[in-house]
């Protein structure tokens, strides 16, 4: 049932008339008044000794203070005075009397009057209660009007604020059971979702610090200490800043001992010379601040102290100045002096076989030639010819280093028994090659091992270099003593002087097709190397119809043709682009169909011929290789052959790790005690340090 309120206009002619719109939005806002009324300008708005009401000021529902401050600006305080007048005897509006009367929020506007729908069977009894309560406010709300007019937009304001008073009115002030229930398990559950958190956070922290343990124990301590980069506060940028300062107070003492000799002042040159060797005990060999001995801060004073004085009655800037451009001289050629001995010295030790190799070579050629005959040969000699099978060439006279080449390839092969060594050997080393592979058999993997010198066709009449080699001229070059071979010489002549340049191992490489004329490809690997990976892959690249398969080595200048060959000669510049790329030999995959159908070693023998007195290039087989080779070779990937080991200390390591090949090309082969220590365990992790000739022979020492 509905029940409908109008509110009557004043039908007099005397009266002022107010619009149709404003009379409807009076009727809606009238309900809402003694809401504000109660809330803004009173603090004791709820009677807290009502029995009505069980509702305290603390009770007040949070919707209700936050709608009433966004309305509060729309009204006067007189507006506000009358309405809180009308609405102070009504008490507060509780949630059991909105339950019990059964409220409907449903306000429908109809022309000119407000239809409120109560959707009760008992909406009788509270309709008719407050019936005339309600007229007599709203009567007062037109006088109101009539007073303080507002503006329509503020009614339609006020209507949209009493919306909000009414959702926050009728919103419960105490919990019911079950919304107590569901709010402890919402608060159960925040907290179990903190703790899962919680223990994330330290399983994550936990992890962090396992990892950064890890890391620390692969950063040498050493360097630590002198480049951390988190710890500045602990490094001192000049370590040798004070034996810097020792240093220059000697120098400077020398010179004035220099000047005192020259003006007769010899008690004064005596002090100074005394000074001079007291600070070079204190300073001794020491090459930081913390390696200097604790009397140096009193050597220091004491020298500074006699040189001021010195200063006073020595100085004399024309005779100084000449003095240290004398020192700086004669220290510039002592330092030249130390280079060529260096120089000298890492090439005699590059040309050195070690004893614990010379050892092994010894004991084991011994050993082969007590074999019987039938006992000298190896296994699956079949293999040996069969084209579908990977065959790899190894020219070498040291047991060692061809020992870990075989090991490497094997033990990173993925089928051994489909791969097949070819190794060659000089006549001294032939019996201690058979002999250790016989011992050491390289698993399922074939082997076979021969000697150059049983090559009959490989003679003078046939290959100009073993011709060259062989010459009065040559020999004249290598052995007498007014050619360069002391310490005179510079580096680039004592590289060259190497034995192996005089062996024909060297140069065996350029007769592939005639060594194994059966053979369709085969991968060549010097003797300096490691193989890190199955290589199984370099017979599937296809090398588009050249020759050489190989890994180029110049930068934007670096190991280009102008660095090998001499391009004054006619025949070079001619020939060749001096920017051409050079690249490596070591490890290269040889196409000898190719190679026969080219005629390479016919090309190898014409160069080689022109080069009699070694105008074209010097000593080696790169330089004769890259001229063979030229407008033949199909670059490789660089991940599959890195080179450097043997004399560049700056090499990534990521590189070496990833790399297939690692290559120590250079005087500091891995066998040698010059051998850079960085590089060295890649090359020993495939010696086999407990068998008994390597134990005999001490080479883990």
């Amino acid at each position: 049932m509905a029940i409908k309120r109008g509110v009557h206009r004043n039908r007099g002619g005397g009266g002022s008339r107010f619009p149709i719109v404003a009379l409807v939005l009076i009727l809606v806002l009238v309900p809402m008044v003694f809401f504000i009324g109660r809330g803004i300008y009173s603090n004791n708005s709820i009677d807290q000794n009502d029995s009505l009401s069980s509702v305290s000021e603390q009770d007040v529902d949070w919707r209700t203070k936050l709608a009433l401050q966004h309305v509060k600006f729309l009204f006067s305080k007189e507006v506000i005075d009358v309405i809180k007048a009308n609405t102070d005897d009504l008490g507060p509006l509780s949630l059991e009397s909105f339950r019990k009367n059964n409220y409907s929020a449903s306000w429908k506007l109809s022309g000119q009057e407000n239809v409120i729908d109560i959707d009760s069977g008992s909406s009788e009894i509270s309709a008719n209660n407050n019936q005339e309560n309600m007229k007599a406010k709203q009567e007062n709300s037109l006088n109101v009007y009539k007073t303080h007019p507002l503006d329509v937009q503020a009614y339609v304001n006020l209507n949209y604020a009493y919306v909000i008073l009414i959702a926050a009115d009728h919103s419960p002030f105490v919990d019911t059971p079950t919304s107590l229930a569901r709010r402890q398990l919402r608060e159960k559950r925040r907290e179990k979702r903190a703790a899962d958190l919680m223990k994330q956070d330290d399983n994550v922290s936990l992890m962090l610090e396992n990892a950064a343990i890890e890391r620390s124990k692969s950063v040498d301590s050493a360097v630590l200490g002198k480049y951390s980069i988190w710890r500045k506060e602990t490094d001192n940028e000049n370590v040798d800043s004070t034996v810097r300062l020792m240093r220059d107070q000697i120098i400077m003492a020398r010179v004035y001992v220099s000047i005192a000799n020259m003006k007769n002042k010899t008690n004064m040159a005596h002090e100074l010379q005394n000074r001079i060797k007291e600070s070079q005990r204190a300073l001794g060999d020491a090459t930081t601040d913390t390696d200097l001995n604790h009397s140096a801060p009193e050597k220091i004073k004491a020298m500074g102290q006699l040189l001021s004085k010195a200063r006073d009655q020595l100085y004399d800037c024309k005779l100084v100045t000449g003095k240290l451009r004398a020192m700086l001289q004669s220290a510039d050629e002592q330092v030249r002096s130390l280079k060529k001995q260096s120089t000298f010295l890492s090439q005699l030790a590059a040309k050195t076989i070690p004893n614990g190799i010379h050892c092994l070579s010894m004991r084991l050629t011994i050993e082969y030639y007590l074999l019987p005959l039938e006992k000298r040969k190896f296994p699956r000699s079949e293999n040996l010819e069969n084209p579908s099978l990977y065959h790899y060439a190894l020219f070498s006279d040291n047991v060692l280093a061809a020992s870990v080449v075989v090991n490497s390839t094997i033990m990173n092969a993925k089928e051994p028994e489909k791969h097949v060594f070819h190794l060659v050997s000089d006549k001294l080393n032939f019996g201690a090659m058979n002999m250790w592979f016989l011992l050491n058999p390289p698993g399922k993997a074939t082997i076979h091992v021969e000697n150059v010198d049983e090559f009959k066709w490989l003679n003078s009449s046939y290959c100009p270099v073993l011709r060259q080699l062989e010459s009065a001229a040559m020999k004249e070059f290598y052995f007498k003593a007014d050619h360069h071979t002391t310490l005179s010489a510079g580096s680039s002549n004592l590289k060259y002087r190497n034995p192996k340049y005089l062996s024909m191992l060297n140069h065996l490489r350029f007769y592939l097709p005639q060594v194994y004329p059966k053979l369709n490809k085969i991968l060549f690997l010097d003797d300096d190397i490691v193989v890190q990976k199955d290589l199984t892959g370099l017979w599937k690249v296809d090398l588009r119809g050249k020759v050489n398969g190989a890994v180029e080595t110049c930068g934007e200048s670096f190991h280009r043709f102008d660095k090998y060959l001499n391009f004054s000669n006619p025949h070079i510049a001619r020939n060749f682009d001096p920017n051409a790329c050079g690249w490596a030999y070591g490890m290269n995959v040889f196409d000898l169909k190719q190679w026969k159908k080219w005629d390479i070693t016919g090309i190898y023998h014409k160069w080689q011929n022109m080069n009699e007195d070694r105008v074209l290039w010097k000593l080696g087989t790169l330089p004769p290789g890259l001229m063979t080779f030229y407008g033949l070779t199909h670059p490789l990937d660089k991940s599959w052959h890195v080179l450097g080991l043997g004399y560049n200390p700056s090499i990534d390591k990521s590189d070496i790790e990833n790399a297939a090949v690692i290559h120590y090309n250079g005087n500091m082969k891995p066998w040698l005690e010059l051998a850079m220590t960085r590089y060295r365990s890649y090359w020993v992790k495939y010696i086999k340090f407990d068998h008994p000739y390597i134990r005999g022979c001490k080479l883990g020492e």
